[in-house]
């Protein structure tokens, strides 16, 4: 992984300079600089625009209490896409344009995944039953909303013991402090 890292920040920028020299070649360099200026500021008020909507769009989301996942990768894409542009070079720009729109999103999103399916494993510890189940527990051994068992709690509210076991709650409520 190393190696491959090291020969793409080594032959990235060098075929960007040969294809920047190339350009001035043929246009000049006054033009080769004014593309290379202007693309780094569209592409910085596009990303500007596109990451707000995201923004927006996650806010949104957990509001609703849903899992933004989909804002997240693209938020991620956004912000890469957002380096490449103030990157000079002709290939990292056609790439950070291509990762400012929806459908190029999309696109590269979908063939990361494919690509990456099989590289992760998710593993879960402590607390949790399969759906249905009550977990070897009694009828009557039940949990809160907040998402853990007021008798294995102090007073305070703080929890005792229970290493391993995991709080999972799609909100969190502020601790009440105690009034005098």
């Amino acid at each position: 992984m190393f190696i491959r890292l090291l020969a793409l920040l080594i032959v990235v920028p060098f075929v960007e300079l040969v294809l920047l020299l190339r350009l001035a070649d043929a246009t000049s360099w006054l033009t080769t600089l004014m593309i290379v200026i202007i693309t780094g500021i569209i592409g910085s008020y596009l990303a500007r625009r596109e990451g707000l909507a995201t923004w927006f769009r996650f806010q949104s989301a957990t509001s609703q209490g849903k899992m933004p996942s989909q804002e997240i990768q693209d938020g991620l894409m956004i912000a890469v896409a957002a380096a490449l542009l103030l990157t000079p070079g002709l290939l990292t720009d056609a790439l950070g344009f291509t990762l400012l729109t929806p459908t190029g999103r999309r696109f590269i999103g979908g063939w990361l995944r494919n690509r990456f399916a099989g590289s992760f494993q998710v593993r879960t510890f402590g607390g949790g039953s399969p759906p249905g189940s009550n977990g070897g527990r009694g009828a009557d051994d039940r949990f809160d909303p907040r998402g853990f068992d007021p008798r294995r709690s102090t007073s305070s509210g703080q929890r005792s013991g229970g290493a391993g076991d995991t709080i999972d709650s799609p909100h969190f409520e502020p601790k009440q402090s105690p009034s005098p």
